[in-house]
Order: C-alpha cells, then structure tokens, then sequence
C-alpha cells in the first residue's frame, strides 16, 4: 500500500513545532481554488499538476499534502510557488480512478501564512475519466521528465547552489539528454551523481530502492583514534554501537557519542546514568564527539539540555524553496525537564568527524554556562536533505537550509570552532590522546 505523503516543514526534525503563531495573526489561511476541484468527475488523467491558490501570502517552506492508499496521487519531483498564493505540484494521474488527498489536517499543520498561521484543511477528492483519446500516460508536453524534475530541485530547492559558483542550469543541460537515456533507475542515479560531484556535499544523494547513492564521499582527517581509546580511558566500556563510556582515577567521566540515533534514543539512555553519577560526586565530565557523524538534532537536544537552565538560542537556519529563501529562524534549546539538570563543568571534544546534527550539537553546548568545546573545528556539513522523487523509480536528497551560526554566518565548509584549539596530526594518536589530554588539564583547572 501507498504510505502518506507529508511534507513537512523540515525533513527528520519536527523544528516546525516549536514556531509559535504570531500573537497577532488574524484569519487563517484558506484555500480559494485547486485544479482539479474537490468532487470534480472526468478528470484528465494526462493532467499534469495539483494547482492551490490561497487567498492570502503563504511561508513557501513548509508542505503537508497529506493521505495515503491506493487513492494518493503519484506526486513526483518537489512542490514549487508560482507567487506566494500559488502552489504546483507534478503528479501522474490513471485513468478511471478516484483520487484524495488534503492540503493540510488537524495533524499535520506545515502549509503556514507569513505569521505562522496554519492553513485551514482543504480535502481533495476526485476521479480521471478514461484516457483521451490519442494520449498516453507520458505525453512529453505534459510531463517533466526525471532530469528536469532534478534540474528544477537543484536550481529552486538546493540551499548551497551558489557556495561554489558553479552554473548548475549549463552543467544539467549538458548531461540531460544521457539522463533522460539512463537504461535504469540506477544508471540515472549513478550519472547523476558524477554531474553534481562537484558540490562535494555529503547530503547530497540519491536512493534507489533503498540503496544509498552518494554524490561525493568526504576524506579529511579526524582528530581522534577510536582503536586506541580503550587503552587511554580507563574503565572503558563499549555500552552499544553509539556510546562507550570511562571514567579517570580522579573521577572525571568520560563519554564517546557516535551516533544520535533517530530511531535508538535507548542507545544514549546510559549517558544519562553518567552524568547522573558525575553530578552526585560533583565530578567534571567528557562527551566526546570528534567521531559522530549526526542523526537526530532532536536526541542531541534532549542531552544538551540538561546542561542549562533557561531557553537559549543556539544556531539559525535559512530555508530554500522555489528559488527563495525565507527569512532565518532561529532555534531554541529548552533545559529538558525530564533529567537532573548537571551543573558541574563539562568538555566537549570536537574535530573534522563532528558532522551534521552533532555539529548543532556543539553549538547547543556552547551556550552552556560551564562548558568548554576543545579540539579543532567541525565539519562544516549541514543541509537538512529533502526527499525529492523524481518520477523514475529515483529519490533524490537534495539539502534545504543554509545552517547559520548565531551571528548568521554559514557553517557550510567551515565548521564551528571549539574553544580550546589542539592541532594534532595522526602520529600523536600513537600512544595518547592530546584532545583527551586537554579536556583534562582544563578541567583540572591547571
């Protein structure tokens, strides 16, 4: 069965849901027209876009289309703004087949007006006639091809399309016609991905039936040797694939976060037991993440809370659609509630493999009172990918924020910097740990 379709304001984090409407916000949004119309009978089925039109200006980063079954249309490439009242969406109808789908519900909320006023429900239900006569399925004047549609997510959607000054519409154009030639979803997926290498952006990527199609693979050096880590920290333990853990003669924990699980926040359940320990005996503490490549913000969120006592803003985002970006938003940590708050020191050790999510990471902690960031700066690889399907058996994950520091400048290629810098190189790792090193030598206050 067709599972729903939803859209959502960011891809895996529910951010949306902390954005409170405008005090001031009057009528809520509603949907004046759609093409087809609610109830319409005899619908072309070479019909080749949903059209909404609202009766007032609309936030152009959010979508819920929400439904799911047998009656979901086939929505294929990204959801695009004609102006800011007017949205189109490619789809492939059948013939003599009923249709429903709704622009927003009581649940799913993301179709928003300037203030964040969500819009009103608008259900859609519909049946194709028969196929007209002399037309097939994929008449070319109607539909977008797959090439096209990721021509159009890269030049609309893709946030960092002008990082590198390259003129992504020549280079498309120019594999286009071998694009649209591919034998296969794969062979698409692969010739894509040599067409948009030069973004070298790790979010950047293609599934075809499940299997993970990478545009580019980064290689930099990481300011840590995991292999060597159980014989520098004592009492080590190997908890479960994300989390080991330590502690130091003098009492100072010890943490290595690998992952913030989307689906395995039971992973990090035993850090909290730590910083529990640690807080008891008033005892400093270390979270490493030089060797975490992100996952959920929303986990990283839940530790990094413990860590303050007041909402802090930690970082900014800017997203692109329909080749606008909206104005940056900020986001907030909240002190999590659920835990002991620690109010001891902490260090947090960061490098070249602090990726995506554990880069906010960083910076959530760097609002920490009695926090120090110690190592060498992140990796400066953060989009926020969307799932654009491309109509040919191909999804493509295309980043869909610029993240910004504080101060709004991109972290993109650049990383967060700790506070604490230690250059190293990999022969230091032989027989110790300089980052390690540092953290405690700080902490111990020498």
């Amino acid at each position: 069965m067709k599972r729903a379709l939803l859209h959502s304001r960011w891809s895996v984090l529910p951010i949306a849901a902390l954005l409170a409407a405008s005090p001031g916000a009057a009528v809520p949004p509603r949907v004046v027209g759609t093409t087809p119309r609610d109830g319409e009978k005899d619908v072309d089925p070479g019909l080749a876009e949903l059209r909404v039109q609202f009766d007032q200006p609309m936030d152009p980063g959010g979508f819920s289309v929400v439904g799911g079954g047998p009656k979901f249309p086939n929505l294929v490439g990204r959801g695009r703004w004609l102006d800011d009242r007017t949205l189109v969406w490619s789809w492939q109808l059948q013939a003599d087949h009923e249709y429903w789908l709704s622009i927003n519900s009581h649940r799913f909320t993301n179709f928003r007006n300037r203030d964040a006023e969500p819009a009103m429900p608008h259900p859609i239900a519909f049946r194709t006639g028969a196929q007209r006569s002399g037309a097939t399925a994929e008449t070319p004047k109607q539909k977008v091809s797959a090439a096209g549609h990721l021509r159009r997510a890269i030049l609309e959607d893709y946030s960092y399309a002008d990082r590198l000054g390259i003129d992504w519409g020549k280079r498309i154009d120019s594999f286009a016609p071998r694009l649209d030639a591919a034998k296969d979803p794969l062979a698409f997926a692969e010739l894509a991905t040599r067409m948009l290498e030069p973004a070298r952006d790790v979010h950047l990527w293609f599934d075809v039936g499940g299997l993970h199609v990478p545009t580019f693979r980064r290689e930099s050096a990481w300011n840590i040797a995991l292999k060597q880590l159980p014989g520098i920290v004592p009492g080590w333990r190997e908890n479960n694939p994300a989390l080991s853990t330590g502690q130091f003669e003098d009492g100072i924990r010890y943490a290595c976060v690998r992952a913030w699980p989307a689906d395995g926040a039971a992973q990090i359940e035993p850090l909290f037991g730590l910083m529990e320990e640690a807080a008891r005996e008033g005892k400093p503490l270390i979270i490493d993440v030089r060797a975490n490549g992100g996952g959920s913000e929303t986990l990283a969120a839940t530790v990094a809370g413990c860590f303050i006592e007041t909402p802090v803003a930690y970082a900014k985002h800017a997203t692109r659609s329909g080749g606008r970006f909206g104005e940056p938003v900020e986001r907030t940590l909240a002190p999590n509630a659920a835990r002991p708050a620690f109010q001891g020191r902490v260090a947090v050790l960061i490098g070249r493999g602090t990726v995506s999510s554990s880069e906010s990471f960083a910076m959530m902690m760097k609002r920490a009172p009695r926090c120090l960031l110690v190592g060498e700066p992140t990796a400066g690889c953060s989009g926020n990918p969307k799932p654009i399907d491309l109509g040919n058996g191909v999804t493509a994950f295309v980043p869909s924020w610029k993240d910004l520091r504080l101060d709004g400048t991109c972290l993109e290629g650049e990383g967060f910097a700790p506070d604490i810098r230690v250059p190293t190189k990999p022969s230091d790792f032989a027989r110790s740990d300089p980052v390690i090193d540092a953290a405690l030598k700080a902490l111990r206050g020498h």
